[in-house]
């Protein structure tokens, strides 16, 4: 039986691919709200669906629909900035509708355990979406740590570096308090993936946090991992830069590459399929990954001692 979707941020970057998952999946959008209007985007995917520019008249037309025309509404899909997913995620919950909200699932730790007791008092479940968990080379390389010895520790490093224009810095992306800075709002699906497949963290340390660049060490149960995320273009491969590409992504494994440039197309409908199995991913998944970036954003920066990432000296 179809779904009935609404979706919160419709004019965002991200929402095309929700919109996709919703229409892939054979499922209907009733109501979508943005407040900017640049939304042609639906014509591709929902053309009928009611669209809205004020939370107020979105949330009226959702009751509405619910009292006068017996239309339920089972899952809203979040694509808003990072600091409204809270607030977005408790509208879904109270209107008995499922969650499916981007990461970061909210900014700092205390909103996921706030989350999972309003949840535990509801009937419906939030979702998030953590797609480099159904990457088939991440799903390889977990199943690879999962059954090899048990007490190897294994070196990792990961360098992300996705260039912004100046737009970044002016936009909510740029602003701490809501997009929680680079590394929850580029680096998030990386440390849940780290914290997927190595286990528990133990160790976080902090080298090097600005506005456009962050870099660290973390150890895991079963990884030692030195990263570098940065948004500067400066610091894109000289290599890189003569292809005509603006991003460079790259996880190695005890110096071998893991290779995942591609196959991110479908990961979003994936996603999906696995939520209305029931088998997504919660907020108790996503728990780690949340304290990770919050210490990072709260650390005390650690002196160049033993293990950095070598992006740092050349930089330096």
């Amino acid at each position: 039986m179809n779904k009935n979707f609404a979706i919160i941020g419709v004019g965002g970057y991200i929402a095309p691919r929700h919109l996709k998952a919703i229409k892939d999946t054979d499922n209907n959008l009733i109501a979508a709200l943005d407040k900017f209007d640049s939304v042609g985007i639906m014509d591709s995917y929902f053309p009928d669906a009611d669209f809205f520019v004020e939370f107020e008249r979105f949330d009226r037309h959702i009751e509405k629909l619910k009292r006068k025309r017996n239309i339920s509404l089972d899952y809203v899909s979040i694509c808003t900035p990072n600091y409204l997913h809270d607030s977005h995620i408790r509208m879904a919950l109270r209107n008995g509708a499922h969650a499916i909200c981007e990461k970061p699932i909210v900014i700092n730790p205390w909103n996921v355990d706030q989350l999972i007791e309003i949840e535990k008092e509801s009937n419906s479940r939030v979702n998030t979406i953590l797609q480099l968990r159904l990457h088939e080379s991440i799903i390889a390389l977990k199943k690879r740590v999962d059954e090899g010895p048990q007490d190897k520790i294994y070196n990792v490093d990961l360098t992300y570096l996705t260039s912004r224009g100046n737009w970044y810095h002016t936009s909510w992306k740029g602003d701490v308090a809501k997009s929680g800075g680079i590394a929850t709002n580029i680096g998030v699906h990386f440390y849940d993936m780290l914290s997927w497949v190595f286990g528990a963290i133990t160790t976080n340390k902090v080298h090097k946090l600005t506005n456009d660049t962050g870099s660290g060490y973390l150890e895991f149960e079963k990884a030692r991992v030195r990263w570098f995320l940065s948004i500067d273009y400066n610091n894109i491969p000289e290599k890189v830069k003569l292809e005509g590409k603006r991003t460079y992504r790259s996880i190695t494994v005890d110096g071998e590459e893991i290779e995942f440039s591609g196959g991110f197309t479908e990961l979003h409908t994936r996603s999906y399929e696995t939520i209305l199995k029931g088998e997504g991913y919660g907020l108790k998944d996503s728990r780690q990954s949340i304290q990770i970036v919050h210490d990072i954003r709260n650390a005390v920066t650690s002196p160049l001692l033993n293990d950095y990432h070598p992006l740092l000296t050349k930089k330096l």
